[in-house]
């Protein structure tokens, strides 16, 4: 299983929470990335990563 792509990355202290990556996993998305948004608790942040089409 290889790492994710990480296209950006927020804060997840910010006072609007998970919304900044999700309105840019949005952006994204209507450009046809298939992308999703996930939270690294270790960086305390919210990824917006590439969909690798692989599940488990």
């Amino acid at each position: 299983m290889s790492a994710p792509e990480i296209l950006d990355h927020f804060p997840a202290g910010s006072p609007r929470g998970s919304w900044p990556a999700e309105e840019r996993a949005a952006e994204l998305r209507s450009q046809g990335q298939p992308v999703t948004v996930v939270m690294d608790l270790p960086s305390d942040r919210f990824l917006v990563v590439r969909e690798s089409g692989e599940r488990s």
